[in-house]
């Protein structure tokens, strides 16, 4: 009877106030034909949009079932913690473990800005009642009370804040609402968040009674239906911003890849940083030369140079693609380099003297990789000998170094063979001029870089010769930097093939430390982080690389990483948890996760995949088979 008579009333109540509209209307002139038209087009409206489908109904759950302490949507269990209080300290970022966690939540924010004026005025009452205790106890003889203490400092620093306007203040709520398959996943999860906040002194609470008002909170509709707040200043509130991820987009520069935090791009210049040189750390097949490669292909497009020391052939076919010199150095190639070039057109700040000692302490270096080690004495008739080998082509320090030819190793060794104590030496050096591989360092320079992408393969020499040969190709693109001062990019690729030894670490070194001045940025590529890590000269060419990548690394090298470049335990699990083409991005005093990215038809041209490669081969060959049917 009850529910029949309140239905009734209302419906007498619509009535009503439906006849006080209709009255209101022809009062104002409105005929009543026309109050009877917009009754008909209203009811006509009604039953279209009762049959049709809004946003609302497509993104509604089948059921909605609402417990003391969770929700059940569909066939999801949901439960919402809120936080409740903060302690009196509270770091940066700690919000960012639960950001992190690798399930579904909803998180909600709500700030409630209060009036500076309010909050000062109840500030200076809580003062004056603190120092009121504080002295009192003083007259008392009581002992100090180091949390009344405590309490008036924050209060007066606040009050300072707030009147300088450095600060401001807000009502502060936070709300998380997990989602799970099942309640024991749900609680499980539930214990995970708390625990994690328990840890950072932060305390929470679960909705109880109060499941569908919590659940609405987290809604992104911007309602707070459990308003449940706390006290907070600027600076604590911005500690919990969940977006802590660092951001490397400038107006120019090199794609790199995209940021796993928050999908933004990682545009950077290299030239840009107070220097231009980069390394790249990680395991065979996790992406370190697909990225370069990537680096190469969108820095030609930016207009620098590009020179790569390829060692296993990589770089061939973007090199073709581009238009690039690819330069194959063997014993059986016609391309050769001689290690006793100088370079030319330094410039008058440099004179011929410098150069010539340069080139002598370099081709030390070089003599110690060919023949092993030298003793005092031997390093001393080496040095003269050198010296003697350029002047017997006159080269002097009064010498016109662009009008000169210069020695070969044979040269050399004839000098040394007439000097006293150096016929052992020379003797040791017959295999390099005579002997079985005396076709690749004993003849004249003839080959030409004037390409904006040039490529020195060196796959096809033994490994004896590999360090040798790598070390004078990038004696020899020294001397070419040096001589015109260009925007260039060089890429040694297997980087610790050249730590093994300490002349040729040292070399690489001073190239690294010294290339910022001739507007080359040097990039070491290794896959064996430990002998490149280990080294003096491989730990200081990565202090002296302002650009650093770090992709997917072996637990067996992980802890040294880790060491060297000041890695948290979570950028740690990262790296070894990471996939192909994933890493870390640092660069200067920043670092972002990576995930590089490529289009198809840069894919195309970089890929080093043996898959991809077979089918690219077999689809020219179809192409060409095709073309040979139609002719």
């Amino acid at each position: 009877m009850i529910d029949l008579k309140s239905q009734r009333l209302e419906l007498d109540s619509k009535k009503k106030k439906k006849g006080i509209i209709e009255e209101e209307l022809q009062r104002v002139g409105v005929k009543e034909e026309d109050i009877n038209i917009t009754r008909e087009l209203i009811e006509e409206e009604k039953t279209l949009l009762r049959g049709m489908l809004s946003v609302r109904d497509l993104i509604s759950p089948a059921s909605f079932k609402v417990n003391p302490t969770y929700l059940v949507l569909g066939q999801k269990f949901l439960r919402t913690i809120f936080v409740i209080t903060y302690p009196r300290y509270i770091s940066v970022g700690w919000f960012a473990p639960i950001i992190n966690l690798n399930e579904c939540f909803d998180v909600s924010m709500f700030f409630y800005p209060v009036k500076s004026a309010i909050i000062l005025k109840q500030l200076k009452s809580r003062v004056g009642n603190l120092e009121a205790q504080i002295m009192s106890d003083s007259e008392k003889g009581a002992p100090r009370d180091p949390l009344r203490e405590t309490a008036l400092r924050d209060i007066e620093f606040l009050r300072d804040s707030l009147t300088q306007g450095t600060e401001k203040f807000f009502q502060f709520a936070l709300y998380i609402t997990i989602h799970a398959d099942n309640l024991e996943e749900l609680d499980r999860l539930s214990d995970q968040v708390e625990d994690v906040f328990g840890s950072r002194l932060v305390y929470s609470k679960r909705a109880f009674y109060q499941a569908e008002q919590a659940f609405n909170s987290c809604l992104p509709l911007g309602n707070d239906d459990l308003y449940i707040t706390f006290n907070m200043n600027s600076s604590p509130i911005a500690s919990s911003f969940p977006f802590i991820s660092s951001e490397l987009t400038s107006d120019r520069g090199v794609l790199y890849g995209i940021n796993r935090h928050n999908n933004s791009l990682i545009l950077f210049d290299r030239f840009s940083l107070q220097n231009a040189n980069s390394v790249v750390f990680a395991t065979s097949g996790a992406g370190k030369s697909y990225c370069i490669k990537l680096e190469v292909l969108r820095s030609l497009m930016m207009g620098s140079d590009v020179i790569v020391i390829d060692p296993e052939y990589e770089y061939k076919h973007l090199s073709d693609a581009v238009g690039g010199t690819y330069i194959n150095i063997s014993l059986s190639s016609e391309n050769k380099i001689n290690p006793f070039d100088l370079p030319r057109g330094i410039g008058g700040e440099v004179k011929p003297k410098d150069i010539i000692r340069s080139a002598v302490i370099t081709l030390k270096g070089l003599v110690r990789l060919m023949v092993g080690a030298l003793n005092y004495d031997e390093d001393s008739i080496v040095d003269r000998a050198l010296l003697e080998t350029y002047a017997k082509k006159d080269i002097t320090p009064d010498s016109d170094l662009s009008q000169i030819d210069p020695p070969t190793l044979s040269d050399f060794q004839q000098v040394l063979d007439g000097m006293e104590g150096g016929s052992d030496i020379g003797q040791r050096l017959k295999k390099y001029t005579e002997g079985t591989f005396s076709g690749i360092l004993n003849n004249p320079t003839n080959v030409e870089m004037n390409n904006q992408l040039v490529c020195f393969s060196v796959r096809d020499l033994e490994d004896e010769l590999r360090p040798m040969a790598i070390y004078t190709i990038i004696n020899y693109i020294w001397n070419v930097v040096r001589s015109e001062t260009k925007r260039r990019v060089l890429i040694i690729d297997e980087a610790w093939w050249m730590m093994q030894n300490e002349d040729s670490a040292k070399f690489i070194f001073a190239l690294v430390k010294r290339c910022r001045k001739y507007y080359l940025g040097v990039t070491t590529i290794t896959q064996d982080v430990n002998d490149f890590l280990t080294s003096p000269y491989g730990k200081a060419i990565v202090t002296n690389s302002s650009l650093q990548i770090l992709l997917k690394q072996s637990p067996a090298a992980i802890d040294l990483v880790q060491k060297t470049f000041m890695l948290t335990e979570g950028e740690k699990f990262l790296l070894l948890e990471c996939g192909v083409g994933e890493g870390i991005f640092f660069a200067g005093n920043k670092h972002v996760a990576i995930k590089v990215v490529a289009s198809y038809s840069e894919d195309q041209l970089i890929t080093s995949d043996p898959r991809q490669l077979l089918e690219q081969e077999e689809a020219k060959k179809e192409f060409a088979r095709s073309q040979q049917e139609q002719k």
